[in-house]
C-alpha cells in the first residue's frame, strides 16, 4: 500500500484503477480535447476538491489555448446525497459565449453537476462538455452524459487520485476500492 497509516486507520483498499492505467487515460482524454476543441479556445471548469490532481495531469497535457476557472459544489451530507446543492465556491471569470469543459473526478448521481450544467448554460456559455476521469452509473439519478470518459465503474466508494474518504486519501497516486473501513465519510 502506498501509505503506512491506512493500516492505522483499519482501511482496506485494493486497486481498482493503477497508476499506469489512470496515466494512458489521461494522456488519451488529452488527445481527444485537443482534437475536438482545435483552434478555438476553452473554459476548463474544474470542480473541487476532488477533480484538482486529474485537472493538473489533464490540462498541462492539452494544447489548446485555455483558461482554468475553480467551482466548489457540495450536496453530500456523510456519504448520502441531500438534494441540495449549495455553491460553496463559484467561478470568477464570466462563461457568457465560451466553451467550456467541465473537468470532474467521478460522475455518479449527476445531481451535482446537472446543477453546475444548467448554471453555465444559464450564464450563456456557447458549449458545455463533461470530462471526468470516472463514470459510475450504477447510482446515476440525473440524466449525465459526459463526453470524454476516462474510466467506467459498477459500483464501489473510490479513494485515491483526488478521490476521498472524510478528506483522507486523495494523494493516492492510484485509484482503490475501499472494502472495509470503520470511518464514515464522503467522497
Amino acid at each position: 500500500m502506498e501509505r503506512n497509516y491506512l493500516s492505522a486507520l483499519g482501511i482496506n483498499l485494493k486497486v481498482r484503477f493503477s497508476k499506469e492505467e489512470i496515466e494512458r487515460e489521461v494522456a488519451r482524454l488529452a488527445r481527444e480535447i485537443n482534437e475536438a476543441y482545435a483552434g478555438e479556445e476553452l473554459l476548463a471548469v474544474v470542480v473541487l476538491n476532488g477533480a484538482f490532481i486529474f485537472a493538473a495531469d489533464l490540462l498541462r497535457a492539452v494544447q489548446v489555448p485555455l483558461q482554468v476557472d475553480f467551482v466548489k459544489l457540495s450536496s453530500y451530507v456523510g456519504t448520502s446525497t441531500s438534494g441540495q446543492v449549495l455553491v460553496k465556491k463559484d467561478l470568477e471569470c464570466s462563461v457568457e459565449g465560451r466553451h467550456v469543459l467541465v473537468v470532474e473526478d467521478i460522475v455518479d448521481t449527476g445531481i451535482t453537476l446537472s446543477f453546475l450544467l444548467e448554471m453555465l448554460r444559464s450564464r450563456g456559455a456557447k458549449s458545455v462538455r463533461i470530462c471526468t476521469l470516472v463514470n459510475k452509473k450504477a447510482h446515476r439519478e440525473r440524466p449525465i452524459v459526459p463526453e470524454y470518459v476516462g474510466m467506467e465503474c459498477g459500483s464501489g466508494f473510490l479513494v485515491g487520485y483526488g478521490l476521498d474518504l472524510d478528506e483522507r486519501m486523495r494523494e493516492l497516486s492510484a485509484i482503490y476500492e475501499v472494502t472495509d473501513t470503520p470511518l464514515k465519510g464522503t467522497a
